[in-house]
């Protein structure tokens, strides 16, 4: 998988949207950084010029059951490690497997959107 085909998946999720909120950042990766939202609550980041791994919303015991049997996952980057993992490309998680964890982390989200917006996406 490469970045613009990982870009057309998240894309394709229903009332998906992307943006790059850190562009004046001082660090240099966090400026590269994509996040995509569903509503206004984000599910999913890469860097778009590294992409080396994605970012992502997960249940917390499923959390450690992927990272026990992937070693491409690993806590979130700069997230609250108990509800977000890193996922990373070319390692032992295959691009179908990464395409099931991203909209596993959609899904978490739009469930936690209120009434209004959830129907808005149907």
């Amino acid at each position: 998988m490469n970045v613009e085909e990982f870009r057309e998946y998240c894309l394709s999720l229903k009332g998906v949207e992307e943006k790059m909120p850190f562009v004046n950042v001082a660090d240099r990766y966090s400026r590269d950084v994509l996040c995509f939202y569903v509503g206004d609550k984000w599910f999913c980041f890469v860097n778009v010029e590294v992409f080396d791994f994605c970012c992502i919303k997960c249940d917390p015991v499923e959390s450690g059951e992927l990272q026990a049997r992937y070693m491409g996952v690993k806590p979130g980057w700069h997230m609250n490690k108990m509800h977000w993992i890193s996922v990373y490309f070319n390692r032992d998680v295959s691009d179908e497997m990464v395409r099931t964890l991203v909209k596993k982390s959609y899904d978490m989200v739009v469930k936690r959107l209120n009434r209004k917006e959830r129907e808005r996406l149907l």
